[in-house]
């Protein structure tokens, strides 16, 4: 049974992000978990002015929450009446990123879904706030949908990797189970001058070989540039269709990610986004 979390703010490309996952995950059976934390619609709010002011808008924030869950759910049923899925909704006060952590940890997620950018939308920027956030602090695989993406089968994905570091298998066999599904094809990036010749980087990209059987894998080598250039060129040159990175210590991912600013973030997939996270689940 595959468990997957789907944050929405009930904007239309939360939405695309649910429709994704319900295609995505269409031969499994499936629990989908639609998460809507209001904390912030509570107090955002301006003329909350006393406790017992308060405590009646957080009540009526909680119901219309309950309702616009409900209209999610009914809408994707009556657009995939697939009897392999279940969904349930979550309403919850508190700050998003600390309600993603506890649903996974509650449920024992497989994976988050979610859009890149929500109902803010700054086309100045690679992914809002909350996406960011959750990429970057929840213990669990991420899978960002890019804005008006149409969903297609994943043929053909690009994993780049320096294999320095060991991935955790959980989420290794995540990655393998979606390439299976769909018979992709892996293609393995490694950008560098030098040769893959050191026993760790042999080790672990036998690890990611092992996680990956019965899926057509090919080995792709880039002379070192910027690394962004290089995996925005081999998603063009490959015709990719899911990205796939890991966020850990150290990482690509991280040096992208942990910029001063979200506007300076050069990578701009326009393909969906599947960040593994490295981590042991705490």
């Amino acid at each position: 049974m595959r468990k997957i979390i789907i944050p929405t703010d009930f904007s239309e490309n939360a939405f695309n992000a649910l429709k994704f996952a319900a295609e995505l995950f269409k031969y499994e059976r499936s629990d989908f978990f639609l998460l809507h934390a209001y904390a912030d619609e509570v107090y955002n709010t301006d003329g909350l002015l006393t406790q017992e002011f308060l405590d009646e808008f957080k009540e009526t924030t909680r119901k219309n929450s309950e309702t616009e869950l409900e209209k999610t759910k009914e809408r994707i049923l009556e657009l995939f009446p697939n009897p392999r899925h279940k969904f349930h909704t979550v309403a919850s006060f508190g700050m998003l990123i600390d309600e993603v952590n506890d649903l996974v940890d509650r449920e024992n997620a497989d994976i988050i879904v979610t859009s890149t950018r929500g109902k803010t939308n700054d086309r100045k920027m690679t992914f809002g706030s909350n996406s960011l956030q959750i990429i970057k602090y929840v213990q669990c695989p991420v899978l960002s949908i890019p804005e008006k993406y149409e969903y297609s089968d994943p043929n053909k994905i690009l994993f780049p990797s320096n294999y320095m570091l060991p991935y955790q298998k959980r989420e290794l066999k995540l990655a393998g189970d979606l390439a299976r599904a769909f018979c992709a094809e892996l293609h393995m990036l490694y950008i560098s001058n030098f040769p893959l010749d050191s026993f760790r980087q042999k080790d672990n990209q036998l690890a990611i070989k092992e996680q990956f059987y019965d899926v057509k894998q090919e080995f792709h080598q880039v002379e070192e540039q910027e690394k962004t250039a290089a995996i925005l060129e081999a998603i063009e040159k490959l015709d990719i269709d899911l990205l796939i990175l890991v966020n850990s210590r150290h990482s690509y991912l991280e040096n992208v990610l942990y910029q001063s600013t979200l506007d300076k973030i050069g990578l701009h997939p326009k393909i969906p986004f599947l960040v593994l996270q490295n981590f042991h689940r705490t």
